[in-house]
């Protein structure tokens, strides 16, 4: 190699190397610290910073593209959580032993962390941003998940992306009482509040979790504590931008405006659209094509040509008409789009066993929201396995939603489950999972199908969700309802307006879309998306009491419709009875290559499944009939019992011998009946008593060789001994 360029190889190698990466110690007060590094790996990206809390190490990317694609009018955010099974030390599961496609859990975390950055995008900017996070190093003790977002924010704040952020989420624990921030997976065992909470320095922006009835002002305090939390990693990010050298963010131009064009739409548009806004028109058809033909009343002054212009134009301003007019309409006169007060509910109809082929089922319709939902009870082996990363186990409760185009009267296909589905129907799963009976034996899959669709239909599915159950005979502990409320409230006014069972246009329009599930005696999930600054407490707390109050009103329909569950399951859906055993029996009931258990099964004509649980085993039998499932506990019970010297036992002839006969009394335990014990009378031979193989008798067990454990038996001693003659 030439000496000049071996020279500029060394200097060239050496300043690639002994650049040292950028990085901000976070201390959290309770002896855990989180470090954020960056300027050390995927340094191509826009922005990449590895999160380090423990041995959990998360790697968050974003890239984000220079200019918006031709007619972008919404922020094309995506953001991507994933976990390496490396990370953790474990090989994937099926053939491929190689990372899939996302796991619900993956899936939820992403939404949750989407959320929360999406609102702080400016307006006006347009161009793709990928946020990319993922797991490469876990231990098992903290949880990823929380920290996402923070990595997520951090890798935004060393970029040059325009971001109004930073933000950071935590998980809020209550444990024994006490609030606990970013709990480990053995802690939040034993939590009756879990909680996500994402926030700027100055806002609650997202928060979304499940409790064990709380009240709303618990609920309240764990925000307040989570959002201090959250203060000192927004204060940390900020210095670390600094750090970076990217407090200058990069300058776009994402938007083409005409402002004599927008004079033009509100001057002629604006009196209409509120006349319509204040009509209180409560079908969402006829409203939107009434806002559509003033919009085509306008546009009709165009040529085709200059329509081709600015029709994209006509159609942002216009929605922005349309969007003051409601709130307005909302704020100085207390009118909403169909007429209803602030507080008021739509009305209610709900209907049960509307299905006769499910083992429960519902409809529960709130307005031009509907949801037909079934409940179908299986076995053990009906059982979901989750093999996540970090989280193994089996759910014994699943929930499933659906929300098909037709629900909105959208002509296009259905194309699988979306990310919105699998969001929707995990908050439905958490308002209802802590309701079903502790020692319910069934396994439960709830389906809620979206039949119609304006605004909360998530709530729906709780609440249909909660009249099927009962439907299906589960014992619920309390019957739960769930509310869906929404905020609207302009910049620089004091003037707020909390509304009640919000409208889809009011969800998509409106400040805030807030849903509050739970009992008569408190909340058991929630989910919170804030779309504005400055929301205060004071709001928050008002949004909560008067989601209570909605609540109830919506419980007092269930109840109205079915006052409690069904005393008896219906006939056509299985029967299980359940059996604690000792441990060491286990092995007894499977029987050498399960020849036992499966004998029984045949037998019987039942399922059992067996598996030990706390140091015991948990044995399920089901069936279609009672006199099965009856049959297989005796015959359990019969492995299980310990023979007692002087019990009566009915037993079945196995083997006939010159000297008596072997007669399993209990199952897998055989004993002797010698021929001596068969009659007061001699014998020649067992035959002579009438007795052959196959045979119930009944015997006695008088006695157990203490060496060898052999069962004598004897079947005279039932019987009176003769007198003598």
């Amino acid at each position: 190699m030439h000496i000049f360029a071996r020279i500029l190889k060394e200097n060239i190698d050496k300043t690639i190397f002994m650049i040292d990466p950028i990085v901000k110690t976070i201390e959290l007060g309770d002896g855990r610290t989180i470090t954020l590094e960056t300027g050390k790996l995927a340094k191509q990206a826009d922005g990449a910073v590895m999160l380090r809390m423990g041995n959990t190490m998360l790697l968050a990317t974003v890239c984000g593209a220079k200019d918006a694609a031709p007619g972008t009018d919404f922020m094309p955010l995506q953001v991507e959580y994933k976990e390496k099974f490396a990370s953790f030390g474990r090989f994937p599961g099926g053939f491929t032993k190689r990372e899939g496609r996302a796991s619900d859990y993956e899936i939820l975390t992403s939404r949750l962390v989407d959320r929360a950055l999406r609102p702080l995008f400016p307006d006006n900017y347009h161009a793709e941003v990928f946020v990319t996070i993922n797991l490469y190093s876990a231990d098992g003790i903290d949880m990823p998940d929380a920290l996402a977002g923070l990595a997520a924010s951090a890798a935004l704040a060393v970029s040059d992306i325009p971001f109004n952020g930073p933000i950071s989420e935590v998980r809020v624990g209550r444990i024994d009482g006490n609030f606990v921030i970013n709990p480990t997976f053995q802690q939040l065992e034993k939590a009756d509040m879990n909680i996500m909470v994402a926030a700027t320095y100055d806002n609650i922006m997202m928060v979304e979790g499940e409790m064990d009835e709380v009240s709303e002002a618990e609920l309240l305090e764990a925000m307040k504590i989570a959002h201090e939390a959250i203060k000192v990693h927004c204060k940390a990010q900020i210095e670390f931008m600094e750090m970076a050298g990217k407090a200058v963010k990069r300058e776009y131009d994402h938007e083409v405006n005409d402002e004599e064009l927008r004079k033009q739409v509100r001057e002629a548009c604006y009196d209409k659209v509120y006349a319509v806004a204040a009509s209180g028109n409560a079908n969402k058809h006829e409203r939107h094509d009434a806002f559509e033909a003033i919009r085509e009343e306008f546009k009709a002054q165009f040529s085709e040509e200059e329509l081709a212009e600015k029709a994209e134009l006509i159609g942002r301003y216009y929605h922005d008409v349309e969007k003051e007019a409601m709130r307005r309409c909302i704020l100085d006169e207390g009118k909403r789009l169909d007429g209803r007060e602030t507080t008021q509910i739509r009305p209610i109809w709900c209907e049960v066993d509307y299905l006769p082929g499910p083992h429960g089922s519902a409809v529960f319709t709130r307005g031009e929201t509907q949801s037909l939902t079934s409940v179908t009870l299986g076995t053990k082996l009906d059982e979901k396995i989750i093999d996540d990363v970090l989280v193994h186990g089996k759910e014994r409760f699943l929930l499933h939603y659906n929300f098909p185009p037709f629900s909105t009267g959208e002509a296009r296909p259905q194309r699988g489950v979306g990310r919105r589905e699998i969001g929707h129907g995990n908050l439905a799963h958490r308002a209802l999972k802590g309701m079903i009976p502790d020692d319910f034996p069934y396994v439960v899959r709830v389906v809620s199908d979206i039949l119609e669709s304006n605004g909360s239909s998530s709530m729906a599915t709780v609440c249909a969700g909660t009249l099927a159950l009962m439907d299906a005979g589960v014992q619920l502990k309390k019957p739960v309802s769930g509310i869906a409320m929404g905020l609207i409230k302009n910049p620089g006014e004091e003037k707020y307006a909390v509304l009640s069972d919000i409208l889809g246009d009011e969800d998509h329009l409106g400040d805030m879309d807030f849903k509050v599930t739970g009992t008569k005696d408190g909340i058991t999930a929630t989910q919170m998306d804030i779309k504005v600054d400055g929301l205060s407490f004071e709001i928050l707390e008002k949004a909560l009491s008067q989601a209570k109050e909605g609540r109830m009103h919506i419980l007092g329909k269930i109840t109205e419709t079915m006052p409690e569950p069904r005393p008896e399951m219906k006939d056509h859906a299985p029967r299980i009875e359940t059996m604690i055993i000792p441990k060491e029996f286990i092995g007894a009931i499977i029987g050498p290559g399960g020849k036992i258990i499966q004998g029984m099964q045949e037998e019987t004509g039942t399922v059992i499944t067996i598996e030990e649980i706390n140091g015991t085993g948990r044995i399920e039998i089901s069936g279609t009939n009672k006199d099965s499932i009856t049959n297989a506990v005796r015959m359990i019970k019969g492995i299980v019992a310990v023979p007692e010297i002087g019990e009566v036992y009915k037993g079945k002839v196995r083997s006939i011998m010159p000297y008596g006969a072997f007669v399993e009394f209990l199952p897998g335990k055989d004993g002797l009946l010698h021929i001596s014990e068969i009659d007061w009378k001699r014998l020649e031979n067992v035959e002579e008593a009438g007795i052959k193989e196959g045979d119930e008798i009944e015997v006695k067990l008088l006695d157990i060789d203490p060496k060898t454990g052999k069962f004598k038996l004897s079947r005279k001693v039932l019987f009176p001994r003769p007198e003598k003659k």
